[in-house]
């Protein structure tokens, strides 16, 4: 079954909007979980900008569905990461100027840091992911260090997507298609996200060799409408609907 992790980022966005404790975004990682998350994505940032080092702790204590831990390659977060030894790691490039994580890391450009890295992670037991373009070399190179699983960027899609840029969306789309298919062939997992949306998810759902969606700040804004239970599970309906018509 195609599984779905929900980023609970922007709920502590809100709540950093104002300070103080409100809302809560391990109360809405519960109610993830009781509406079908398979697992919860968080990314602790650098700046600490959403996510904090409390939230961490208390994810990991409260949780019975797997983390998704998302982190920059640098010496804090990798300490971080061996305290907790969450289910997994997803490394992600960070830049304190970007809103929103803008890219995939290039993993060819620094192969032999990286390796060096993620070692001591996957020793500790965490699932190491690469959040990383549609690009074959990049895939290649994080099948080189070690990385057990990719998670291609799905953001220039939902972008195009977005503006009625559709030629370049499909082929964006189709770029997708070929290189989770060429990941899958180097026995890598294949994860997805960023950016998706009910108008844009049942492409991705519908690749086969897709195993995990990461959805979250979709999810966060549909809550402000409808509920974050029937927003997560309008979402699982839509990706289960698409890959159960393959």
């Amino acid at each position: 079954m195609l599984r779905l992790g929900v980023n609970i980022d922007h709920v502590a966005t809100v709540r950093n909007a104002r300070g103080g404790a409100y809302p809560d975004p391990v109360r809405a990682a519960k109610l993830a979980e009781e509406a079908g998350a398979d697992g919860i994505t968080a990314h602790l940032r650098e700046d600490r900008r959403h996510i904090q080092d409390d939230d961490i702790d208390g994810l990991m204590k409260a949780l019975t569905v797997p983390l998704n831990f998302e982190m920059a390659a640098t010496d804090e977060m990798q300490a971080i990461a061996l305290r907790h030894k969450p289910h997994a790691v997803c490394i992600v490039p960070e830049k304190r100027e970007e809103r929103t994580t803008e890219g995939g890391l290039e993993v060819s450009r620094e192969e032999n840091r990286l390796a060096h890295f993620i070692a001591p992670l996957r020793e500790a037991g965490c699932r190491v992911s690469i959040f990383i373009a549609a690009d074959q070399a990049q895939i290649e190179a994080a099948n080189r260090i070690g990385a057990e699983v990719i998670e291609l960027h799905t953001g220039a899609y939902c972008d195009f997507h977005a503006e009625g840029r559709f030629d370049e969306r499909d082929a964006e789309l189709a770029r997708l298609r070929e290189m989770a298919t060429f990941a899958h062939s180097l026995g890598l997992e294949v994860h997805a996200g960023h950016g998706l949306s009910y108008d844009t998810v049942q492409p991705i759902a519908a690749m086969p060799e897709v195993m995990e969606l990461n959805i979250g700040h979709f999810l966060i804004g549909e809550a402000i409408f409808a509920g974050l239970d029937p927003a997560i599970r309008e979402m699982r309906r839509l990706m289960d609907a698409a890959r159960g018509s393959q």
